[in-house]
């Protein structure tokens, strides 16, 4: 390391005047001098605090040629570097002779431009040199000073031209079109800059997420022009609600961010937070048509403390899903429950990633039974994670996170591949299996690969029954959710829909659909045996289906009195604890073994109701 001593006496015996001015970025003429050294007080005359913040034009005398100072004009404009030699004065208005340098520097860090000019006062003899080769024909001559000074207009008008087109190129690089907020890519450039303030001066600051929770339906029903103006509306509202020194951005799609220094507490944070959520309580009106549409927040402070300060917007996000999930229409901070909750889903995450690759996914199954006959119809498998040190998982402790992850394909063909090796050996040992039912998700029969997949799987379509959840929205499918529907019914795959009555499908969506089988959530069989009042409404949903000419299963048959009375209600599966709880392909394999496949007898059933039937009437 140079010791400050040398640069000091760098700065008293260097005879060369050096002066160093930092630039307009719009234009290279102007600038202001940040700093000489000793020779150039002496030379120029102007002391170090005298230049200091001066405009570059005091180096220009009114001795200057007129064409040398357009020349420099020029250069200067043209940010090229250069060096002159001509007559020139101090200060105090002495002419002299000098030899000035120009050399354009840039900091790759703030992106700030600078010139470093160096003057000589040049000595007789040079100066003898100088004169005469300004005083030639190209300088004097008029013409020639005429066509310098049309160039540097021209340069000058082009300059200007090159500006607003600059300014008009970054403006729309760095704000939303729609909005006039800052958009995604200036949010992100600004957000390290207030990071690295945070890091180097500890400026705190807080993020706030912003998240329309019915925008959807705004431009389902109102129409996509409607929605661009309630981004408008909400642009216009954040700005009102916010001030200078706080960043609005949106970030895309209906979400906003904003940046707000973080003050001397948190509590302007929180109010800005209740402000938003308040003002999109109110509804939102488009061409005499009123909706409402609220917002949720998320809230995360950046503080100095932070081991990784980027990950504040990720927390802010953390804290908007945990709002959403509260209700929507309100706000919350981000907290170390959410910190480690957020922990654990990506280690979720990364195990499932794992899971994939070493097939660590398995097939349970759950009986269905034949409400006639008593014996094994068909099996419903159910997926569950081998986890290697937690044991067996449900599929509520992975498949939300594995859903989001966009994965799911990934599993069914691990489960796929694995039913198909089931049943085969089902078959070999001779273990009477006719069918198994598979769950599938919204996401994947709107996926086009999921036809392939089946065909591909190597599972009879004759033997497999596909469960499609309620909450898909019949009423409301797309076209390709139509086709996959389509094609598995052309293939042979027996359509099933899941948990009748807890979702949203109407006789109307059940007619189009026109599934073959009809399962009655367990939430609607569980009372029927406490509680006379509820069987009405299962005898009304048993209806139903048969009128389609659906045959119907009850879920969540959990003892002998739960069978008797569906079966009386004329329900033709059974599927439930009572006959088994979800199992093993070993242990599935082996109750079929020792039972015959036979689960209930419904003769016997019949038996012990007349009985008690008698019992009662002797009393």
């Amino acid at each position: 390391m140079i010791p400050a001593q040398i640069f000091n006496q760098i700065n008293d015996k260097c005879t060369e005047g050096l002066a160093l001015a930092l630039a307009s970025n719009d234009d290279g003429a102007v600038m202001e001098i940040q700093w000489s050294n000793k020779a150039f007080t002496t030379i120029s005359g102007y002391t170090a605090s005298e230049a200091l913040g001066k405009r570059g034009t005091i180096l220009i005398g009114p001795d200057m040629g007129q064409g040398v100072h357009l020349f420099i004009i020029e250069k200067l404009m043209k940010w090229e570097n250069f060096s002159t030699k001509s007559r020139n004065n101090r200060k105090n208005g002495e002419v002299y002779w000098q030899r000035m340098s120009w050399v354009h520097l840039s900091d790759p860090e703030t992106g700030n431009r600078w010139w470093l000019c160096s003057i000589v006062e040049l000595e007789e003899e040079q100066a003898d040199a100088a004169r005469h080769a300004i005083n030639g024909p190209a300088l004097s001559d008029q013409e020639g000073y005429e066509k310098a000074l049309e160039q540097v207009q021209r340069l000058e008008k082009e300059n200007t031209r090159l500006l607003q087109l600059a300014k008009s190129v970054a403006k729309d690089a760095n704000e939303d079109a729609l909005t006039g907020l800052s958009n995604r890519r200036h949010f992100e450039i600004e957000l390290k800059t207030w990071i690295e303030n945070l890091k180097k001066h500890g400026t705190e600051f807080a993020v706030i997420y912003i998240d329309l929770d019915r925008f959807k339906f705004v431009n389902d029903t109102l129409g996509h022009e409607a929605g661009d103006r309630l981004l408008v509306s909400v642009a216009d509202m954040l700005r009102d609600l916010t001030g200078e020194s706080d960043l609005v951005a949106r970030l895309g799609g209906d979400e906003f961010i904003i940046l707000r220094p973080l003050a001397q507490s948190a509590l302007n944070i929180s109010s800005l937070a209740d402000e938003i959520v308040g003002t999109m309580q109110a509804p939102f009106a488009c061409d005499g048509k009123s909706t409402a549409c609220s917002a949720s927040v998320g809230v995360a402070i950046a503080n100095k403390y932070m081991e990784h300060a980027e990950q504040v917007v990720a927390d802010a996000d953390e804290a908007l899903y945990h709002a959403k999930s509260q209700g929507k229409g309100r706000w919350s901070f981000f907290t170390e429950e959410m910190h480690a909750k957020s922990i654990a889903t990506k280690k979720l995450a990364s195990d499932l990633l794992l899971a994939c690759e070493r097939c660590e996914f398995v097939p349970y199954f759950q009986p269905l039974i034949d409400a006639q006959t008593g014996r094994i119809a068909c099996a419903e498998m159910l997926v569950r994670w081998a986890h290697p040190t937690q044991g067996i998982l449900a599929p509520a402790a992975f498949l939300d996170t594995a859903a989001n992850m966009g994965i799911l394909k990934q599993i069914d063909e691990i489960i796929f591949a694995s039913v198909h090796g089931a049943l085969s050996r089902f078959d070999e040992a001779g273990v009477d299996l006719p069918r198994v039912a598979v769950n599938v998700s919204a996401a994947r029969l709107a996926d086009p690969t999921f036809i392939h997949d089946i065909k591909s799987s190597g599972i009879s379509p004759q033997r497999l029954t596909i469960e499609i959840l309620e909450s898909v929205y019949l009423d409301r499918m797309g076209d390709v959710v139509r086709w996959t529907i389509d094609e598995l019914d052309e293939l042979g795959v027996t359509i099933a829909l899941d948990d009748f009555g807890t979702g949203h499908a109407s006789v109307s969506g059940l007619l189009k659909i026109r599934p073959s089988i009809l399962k009655i959530d367990r939430n609607f069989i569980q009372p029927i045996v406490e509680e006379a009042s509820t069987r009405p409404l299962v005898a009304s949903i048993v209806g139903i289906g048969k009128s389609l000419g659906m045959r119907v299963v009850a879920e969540g048959v959990e003892t002998e009195e739960h069978a008797r009375l569906v079966s009386e209600m004329g329900c033709d599966y059974l599927q439930g604890f009572y006959f088994g709880k979800p199992m093993c392909e070993d242990d599935l394999r082996n109750r079929l073994l020792e039972s015959g496949g036979q689960f209930w007898s419904p003769e016997q059933s019949d038996i012990k109701s007349s009985v008690v039937r008698g019992i009662a009437g002797a009393g």
